[in-house]
C-alpha cells in the first residue's frame, strides 16, 4: 500500500513535471517574434502607406517608403494587407520571418467592391449597370464643383460646367427624363447619407464614386432615383500607425479664348467704308479693349488639404482640413471655402458591433459678379473708343443711348455676396446577429445655412436703374428696374435642413453552392427649407455702407420704394418608406436580384402620395463555366440584364399641388382701392412623381489575365407621366393653368468601356482607358384624354428688332433641345439676308413660328473620353482628353452682335466687317447662327516625380505640374462649345458664357512618417 502510494507520489511528480515542460514548450510557440518584409504590387513597384495588421488583435503599422513592414507575430497568426484600390490579402505566418507580399489592384479584376444601395456587392455579383472611379482617377485641376471631377470618366454622363468659380456643373446621366428646370440632376448619396450636398466635400477626401446607371441599380431609392444615383464614399481611417499627409498646389488661369472684337482703328475704317462715323459723344479717342478690361489677366487659385488618420483593429480615426480659394476670370468674382471633417469607427462586443461617428462642415464665401451675363454682354458691345474713366477718375458713360452701359463701372459700384455653410454629421451602427443576420441603423442631421447681400450704390441707382437682365435660358430677358436712390441694398438668411433615420435588417448567408444576400429596410426623412428672412432697403447717407447695415437707409423718403420682403417659401417635407432587396447566386455563375420600395411623399396630391418601384437583375458569369475552364484567353465574361422602375420627386414643394389664393388685382369700393383675393393656382389631388422604366443588357469582359478588360451597355429608358403646366377650362379650373402627369419621354442609347494595359514592366507601365456613349432622347407625347400640348416654344432672346422670336421648341416626336427658326437662304441680289417661308419660297420678310424650321439638335450624338496613365521608375505622367460630338449650338450672342449698321453705337466683331450696312436682316436669329458644337479637348495633363527615399521624416514626396484646357479644336466661332446642355434649354450661347481658363498647376503631396 505504501509502495503504491509512494509510486503515485512521484508518478504525479513526473506529470506535473512533464506539464509544466509542455507548458513551457507552449509558451515558448507560441512567443511573438518579429515578421518583416515588403508589400509590392503586380508591377513590382512598393506600396506606402498601406495597411499590415495581426487579424483579430490591435497590432497594427503601416508601409514605409520602400513597401517594407515589421510586425510582432506568431507562427498560425494571419497577417491582413489592405490598400485603397487594391484587393485585401491574407497571409498565414509559418515559421518564416521574412516574406514578399504582392496585393493586386481590384480594379483590375471583377471582384473589387461596389457600394450599392443599402449595402456593397463584389462586381462580379452584380446583375445592373455601375461605373466606378477611384478618387485617384478623377479630373485634376482647380475644382470647386465636384462633379467638374467626373466629366469625360463615365460612359453616359453628359457634364457640362461654366468658367464661373460659383456655377455648378450641370450633370445628365444618359439622356433627360423630365421637362422640370432643376429637377435633371442624379441624386447623390455621401457614405449612405441620401441626398447630400455634393459642395461639401474636399476632392482629396473622395475615396471613391459609383455611379448607378439603371433604374435596376437605382430603384432601392424609390421617387428620387430617375435620374441614376452617385455613391460617394469618402476617406476612412485604416489600422496602423497615424498616417499624416499634406497635398497642396498653386495654380494661374488665364482666358483660353476671346471674341475677335473690332479696335478703335478697325471700327473707324468700316464706318467710314460705309460712309457713317462715330457721335461726339462715343468717340474720345481711346483704344480699349473691354474684354481685358472686365477680366483678370491671371486669376489666382490655390489649395491646402492637411490630413491624418490611424488607429487600431477595433479603433480607426481620420481627420482631414481644407482651404480652397479660387478667382474667377471676370474681376470682383472669386470663392474660398473652408471644409473640415471627422470621423471615428468603434468595434466592441467581441467585434460585432461596430459604432461610426462623422461630422462634415463646410464654410464658403462666394464673391458674384451683379447682372454677370450683362457685364458679359456689354463688354463684346461697349465701343473701344471710349474710356474707361474720365480725366477726372469718374466712371465713362454715354446716358444718352439705351440699354448700352459701361461692363467696368458695372463691375466696381455693385456688390454682390452669398455665405453658405453646409454640416452634414452622420451616426451609424451595424450589429453582427447569428444566423448570418446583421442590423444597421444609420441617422443623418444636414443644415444647409446661406446669408446673401446684395448693394447698388448711387452711382448704380442713378445710371442702371433700368437694366436689361439677360438671365440663362429659358429665362428670357427683361428690364429690371431698382427703385431708390442713392443705394439699393437688400439682405436675407436662410436655412434649411434634413433629418433621416433608416434602418434594415440584412441576412447573408451560403447553403453549399447557394448564397442569399437580402436587406429589408425602414426610411424615414423631414426636410424643411426656406427658413428664413429678406428685407431691403435704400436712400444710404455713403455708398461704404454696403449691405450690411440696411438701418442706415432711408426708405421712407422714397416715395415709390417698397421692402422687399423675399420670394422664398417655407416648406416642410416628409418621406417616409420601405424597401427590400434580395440577391441569390449559385455557384457564382448565376445571379438574380429583385428590389422593391414603397415610398410615401407629402409632396404630391393626396391621392397619390405613395408609389411603388420595382427592380428584377440576372446575370451570367460565363467564365465560371466548365466548358471555359480549358481556355486562356478570356479571363472574365458575364452578361446581364436588369429592368426597373424609378421616381423623380425633385423640385417640388408641399404646395405645388394646392389650391392657393392671393393677390389678383385690385377693387373700388367706398372711395378706397381695395385688394383683390382670389385663386392663383389650382388644386390637383391626382399629380403623382414622375417614373422611368429602364431596360439594361449589359456585357463585362476581360483578356489576356487583365490586361484588356472592358464593358458594353445598351440601354430603353422610358419616362411616363411627365410633369407640365397646361391650360385648362377657366370655366371648370378657378384658374387657367394645372400642373398634371401627361406627358412620355424616351431615352435609348449605348455605352462602351474599353481598358488596357498595354506595358508591364518593371519600370514602364502604361494603361489606357477610352469610353464611349450615344443616347438619342425623344418626346413621346405630350398629350392625353385630359389636355393636350401640340407645340411650346421656348428660349426668347428677345435681341433688339426680334421682339417674339423663339429658337427652340417641345414637340412630340422631337428630342428637348430641338431648334426651331428660321431658315437661312444666304442673300439676295441687294445683299439682303433672306430665308426660306413654310411654303419653301425665298423672303426677306418671314413671320415669327409660321415660317419656322427645326435645323438642328443641342443634344450629342456621342460623348467620348480617353485616359492614359504612365509610370516609368519615379516619373508618372497622365493626359485626359474629352471630345463631344453631333451636337448644335445656337449662338444667339454671336447673331446679336452682327449688326453692321448700327456699329457707330455698339461694337461689332471683325468679321462683320465683310458685311453689308443694306441687310437688315443680318443679325436675325435663323440657321444661320445654329453652328456645329463639335469639339475635342485636351482637359488635363500631369507630369510628376515621386521622392521614394533619403527624407528623414517623409515618408513618401510627390511633385507634380499640370495643365488644364491646354487646347480645343472645334468650329464653333463662340468663346468656348461648352454649352450647358442642361435643362429644358440646351445649346443656346446668349451672353451666359462665362469665359473658360487654361490652368497651369503646381504642387505636392507628401506624407509624413
Amino acid at each position: 500500500m505504501r509502495l503504491k502510494c509512494t509510486s503515485l507520489k512521484y508518478g504525479s511528480i513526473l506529470l506535473l513535471l512533464l506539464l509544466i515542460g509542455q507548458s513551457f514548450n507552449f509558451a515558448y510557440a507560441q512567443t511573438d517574434r518579429k515578421i518583416s518584409g515588403s508589400l509590392l504590387d503586380n508591377t513590382n513597384q512598393p506600396i506606402i502607406g498601406a495597411s499590415v495588421s495581426v487579424k483579430g488583435t490591435s497590432k497594427a503599422v503601416s508601409t514605409g517608403t520602400d513597401g517594407s513592414f515589421s510586425i510582432m507575430a506568431k507562427t498560425g497568426d494571419v497577417i491582413l494587407f489592405s490598400f485603397m484600390g487594391y484587393e485585401t490579402k491574407e497571409l498565414i505566418v509559418t515559421t518564416a520571418s521574412t516574406y514578399k507580399v504582392t496585393i493586386a489592384e481590384a480594379s483590375a479584376t471583377l471582384t473589387d467592391v461596389v457600394v450599392v444601395g443599402y449595402g456593397k456587392s463584389t462586381r462580379k455579383a452584380l446583375t445592373s449597370s455601375i461605373s466606378t472611379i477611384k478618387g485617384d482617377d478623377l479630373n485634376k485641376g482647380a475644382i470647386s464643383d465636384v462633379g467638374q471631377m467626373l466629366q469625360g470618366k463615365v460612359p453616359g454622363l453628359n457634364i457640362t460646367r461654366s468658367g464661373d468659380p460659383n456655377r455648378s456643373a450641370a450633370i445628365i446621366l444618359r439622356g433627360a427624363s423630365t421637362l422640370r428646370e432643376g429637377a435633371q440632376s442624379p441624386l447623390f448619396v455621401i457614405d449612405g447619407v441620401v441626398g447630400a450636398d455634393i459642395s461639401i466635400l474636399a476632392p482629396d477626401d473622395i475615396a471613391s464614386i459609383d455611379v448607378l446607371k439603371d433604374a435596376a441599380a437605382a430603384a432601392i431609392y424609390g421617387n428620387r432615383a430617375a435620374n441614376g444615383v452617385i455613391m460617394v464614399t469618402t476617406k476612412k481611417g485604416v489600422a496602423g500607425q497615424t498616417q499624416l499627409s499634406y497635398s497642396g498646389y498653386f495654380g494661374v488661369e488665364n482666358v483660353s479664348n476671346q471674341y475677335e472684337m473690332m479696335n478703335s482703328d478697325q471700327l473707324k475704317a468700316f464706318l467710314a467704308k460705309n460712309n457713317s462715323s462715330l457721335t461726339p459723344a462715343n468717340d474720345k479717342g481711346a483704344n480699349t479693349n473691354w474684354q481685358n478690361e472686365v477680366q483678370r489677366t491671371d486669376a489666382i487659385s490655390y489649395n491646402h488639404n492637411i490630413s491624418f488618420s490611424g488607429g487600431t483593429e477595433r479603433t480607426t480615426y481620420n481627420a482631414s482640413l481644407n482651404y480652397f480659394k479660387q478667382q474667377g476670370i471676370i474681376k470682383t468674382s472669386d470663392l474660398d471655402r473652408f471644409i473640415g471633417r471627422v470621423g471615428v469607427e468603434q468595434k466592441a462586443l467581441n467585434d460585432k458591433l461596430k459604432l461610426g461617428f462623422s461630422l462634415t462642415n463646410s464654410v464658403s464665401n462666394s464673391n458674384l459678379v451683379p447682372y454677370r451675363n450683362t457685364v458679359l454682354s456689354q463688354m463684346l458691345t461697349y465701343l473701344p473708343t471710349a474710356p474707361v474713366k474720365n480725366a477726372d477718375g469718374s466712371y465713362f458713360d454715354n446716358l444718352t443711348q439705351s440699354n448700352y452701359y459701361n461692363p467696368v463701372s458695372m463691375l466696381e459700384n455693385a456688390q454682390e455676396n452669398l455665405k453658405y455653410k453646409n454640416l452634414l454629421g452622420s451616426f451609424t451602427a451595424n450589429l453582427k446577429l447569428p444566423f448570418g443576420f446583421s442590423y444597421d441603423v444609420a441617422a443623418s442631421y444636414q443644415n444647409y445655412q446661406t446669408v446673401y447681400g446684395a448693394f447698388y450704390n448711387s452711382i448704380y441707382t442713378s445710371r442702371y436703374n433700368n437694366v436689361r437682365n439677360t438671365p440663362d435660358p429659358p429665362a428670357n430677358p427683361s428690364i429690371v428696374s431698382l427703385i431708390g436712390q442713392n443705394g439699393v441694398g437688400v439682405r436675407n438668411a436662410y436655412q434649411s435642413t434634413n433629418k433621416i433615420i433608416e434602418t434594415y435588417l440584412t441576412w447573408d448567408r451560403k447553403f453549399g453552392d447557394h448564397s442569399i444576400n437580402a436587406v429589408i429596410g425602414y426610411s424615414y426623412q423631414n426636410s424643411v427649407i426656406g427658413d428664413g428672412v429678406q428685407a431691403s432697403s435704400t436712400n444710404f447717407p455713403i455708398n461704404q455702407v454696403g449691405y450690411y447695415n440696411l438701418s442706415l437707409g432711408n426708405p421712407y423718403a422714397v416715395k415709390d420704394f417698397r421692402v422687399d420682403y423675399g420670394g422664398n417659401t417655407y416648406q416642410e417635407v416628409l418621406l417616409i418608406s420601405d424597401f427590400a432587396r434580395v440577391n441569390y447566386n449559385y455557384k457564382n455563375k448565376y445571379v438574380l436580384q429583385g428590389s422593391i420600395r414603397k415610398d410615401g411623399s407629402s409632396v404630391f396630391g393626396r391621392n397619390e402620395q405613395w408609389g411603388y418601384f420595382p427592380s428584377v437583375g440576372g446575370a451570367w458569369n460565363i467564365d465560371q463555366e466548365n466548358f471555359m475552364k480549358n481556355q486562356n484567353l478570356l479571363t472574365t465574361l458575364k452578361l446581364r440584364a436588369s429592368y426597373g422602375i424609378a421616381g423623380n420627386s425633385a423640385g417640388f414643394n408641399p404646395l405645388t399641388t394646392k389650391l392657393i389664393y392671393g393677390s389678383v388685382g385690385q377693387f373700388y369700393y367706398n372711395g378706397i382701392n381695395e385688394s383683390a383675393i382670389g385663386a392663383v393656382q389650382n388644386e390637383n389631388p391626382d399629380l403623382r412623381w414622375e417614373k422611368t422604366a429602364t431596360t439594361n443588357i449589359g456585357t463585362d469582359f476581360s483578356l489576356f489575365k487583365g490586361r484588356l478588360s472592358g464593358s458594353f451597355d445598351w440601354y430603353n429608358k422610358l419616362t411616363s407621366d411627365l410633369i407640365f403646366e397646361y391650360d385648362v377650362d377657366p370655366n371648370i379650373y378657378p384658374v387657367g393653368r394645372l400642373t398634371a402627369n401627361v406627358g412620355k419621354m424616351s431615352n435609348k442609347g449605348f455605352e462602351f468601356v474599353l481598358n488596357a494595359t498595354p506595358v508591364a514592366g518593371k519600370d514602364f507601365f502604361w494603361t489606357t482607358g477610352i469610353n464611349l456613349a450615344r443616347n438619342v432622347n425623344k418626346i413621346v407625347s405630350l398629350s392625353d384624354s385630359r389636355l393636350a400640348l401640340a407645340k411650346v416654344y421656348t428660349v426668347q432672346p428677345d435681341g433688339g428688332g426680334q421682339t417674339g422670336a423663339t429658337v427652340q421648341l417641345l414637340e412630340p416626336g422631337l428630342p428637348i433641345g430641338t431648334f426651331y427658326t428660321f431658315k437661312y437662304a444666304g442673300k439676295n441680289a441687294a445683299g439682303v439676308s433672306q430665308y426660306y417661308d413654310a411654303k419653301g419660297n425665298l423672303t426677306t420678310t418671314p413671320s415669327n413660328r409660321t415660317d419656322y424650321y427645326a435645323v438642328g439638335n443641342a443634344q450629342p450624338k456621342a460623348l467620348i473620353g480617353w485616359t492614359n496613365n504612365i509610370s516609368y521608375r519615379n516619373f508618372d505622367f497622365s493626359v485626359f482628353m474629352r471630345a463631344v460630338l453631333g451636337n448644335k449650338i445656337m449662338n444667339i450672342t454671336r447673331a446679336d452682335l452682327f449688326r453692321p449698321n448700327t456699329a457707330q453705337f455698339t461694337n461689332i466683331p471683325v468679321e462683320v466687317a465683310d458685311e453689308s450696312t443694306a441687310d437688315f436682316n443680318s443679325y436675325r436669329y435663323s440657321s444661320r447662327f445654329v453652328e456645329n458644337g463639335s469639339y475635342l479637348r485636351l482637359d488635363n495633363t500631369t507630369l510628376g516625380y515621386t521622392f521614394r527615399k533619403g527624407i528623414p521624416g517623409v515618408k513618401s514626396l510627390r511633385l507634380y505640374a499640370t495643365a488644364n484646357n491646354l487646347f480645343v479644336i472645334t468650329g464653333y466661332k463662340g468663346i468656348d462649345p461648352e454649352i450647358n446642355q442642361g435643362g429644358i434649354a440646351p445649346g443656346v450661347d446668349t451672353n451666359n458664357f462665362y469665359p473658360k481658363t487654361r490652368t497651369f498647376l503646381f504642387g505636392l503631396n507628401v506624407s509624413f512618417n
